[in-house]
């Protein structure tokens, strides 16, 4: 199969292009750059895109999108927040009604973030949006695929939650911390962590490209946890203590108050509901099981 995928550079597009190039997928990646060999070149943030790019692609994988906690939350920075990722999915989505020879297959980036802070409730794709910046932005981000799904491709939207591996992201900044012995739970440690593996995260997006399934998928672990847990799970897996709460004024501080609260002092219980139901079967319930294959 050919595959396209924006943000092939990124953490998750890496991985999955390395494991669809070693199961055999022709695999092109979307650049800003001038393009090499295996890319297309395209230019989101202005609507260009060749018309013919995305022609008699099996798939296009959407992961492009500035980082979420890259910067302090400025107006600036939040504008680009939202218009990378809805600028460019309404681009692609256009490009693939548009063409002769159509994708039948649009697997789009969103995010868990999409229903808002929890009280700790579980939450699966039927649970209704949340409120506030981050929510807002993923249902904007969701929409922008409007043109494609109308023209009859299967749409499916990505709601990852934490993707969990050393090699970057939130998982890659705690390490040092718990290996120095000043890990800890943030705040009160109550907020929900849900949670994936990044092996977890790319089989389960090789799954999406032929699984009958459209609409929103959580991709997310099964066995969510609070922060607290998450503390004690990974200070565990190192051998070291994870006693010492991290308060909010420090990460307030340095991040912005309403940063840190997105990302580390609220959270949601999210289960993989439409994910399982499809037949995907996780490498990595458990966050001990993930720890114990990712920092072996």
């Amino acid at each position: 199969m050919r595959v396209i995928i924006s943000g092939a550079s990124g953490l998750i597009g890496t991985a999955l292009s390395a494991a669809l190039r070693a199961d055999g997928h022709d695999v092109i990646g979307l650049v800003r750059r001038p393009a090499g060999k295996g890319e297309i070149q395209w230019d989101p943030a202005n609507g260009v895109l060749a018309a013919d790019a995305l022609d008699g692609a099996g798939a296009v994988v959407h992961l492009a999108g500035a980082g979420i906690g890259d910067h302090r939350w400025t107006a600036d920075y939040k504008r680009e927040i939202l218009d990378s990722r809805v600028k460019s999915t309404t681009l692609l989505a256009e490009a693939i009604a548009a063409g002769s020879h159509r994708p039948p297959v649009f697997l789009s980036g969103s995010a868990i973030g999409i229903y808002g802070a929890s009280d700790g409730r579980p939450l699966d794709e039927q649970s209704p949006a949340g409120t506030g910046f981050l929510a807002d932005v993923c249902q904007q981000w969701e929409s922008a695929t409007h043109a494609a799904a109308a023209a009859g491709t299967r749409v499916a939207f990505l709601r990852t939650g934490i993707v969990l591996t050393p090699k970057g992201g939130a998982l890659k900044k705690m390490l040092p911390l718990f290996k120095l012995f000043a890990g800890g739970r943030f705040g009160n440690g109550k907020q929900w962590q849900s949670w994936i593996s990044l092996p977890d995260e790319v089989a389960a997006i090789q799954h999406l490209l032929t699984a009958d399934v459209e609409g929103p998928v959580n991709l997310t672990a099964p066995n969510p946890v609070t922060n607290a847990e998450f503390a004690k799970a990974l200070g565990a897996a190192l051998k070291r203590p994870s006693f010492l709460p991290v308060p909010s004024f420090g990460p307030k501080l340095l991040l912005g108050g309403e940063l840190a609260d997105a990302l580390l002092f609220t959270g949601q219980n999210v289960q993989p509901t439409v994910l399982q139901q499809s037949g995907y079967r996780f490498r990595h319930e458990t966050l001990a099981a993930a720890f114990t294959a990712l920092l072996a």
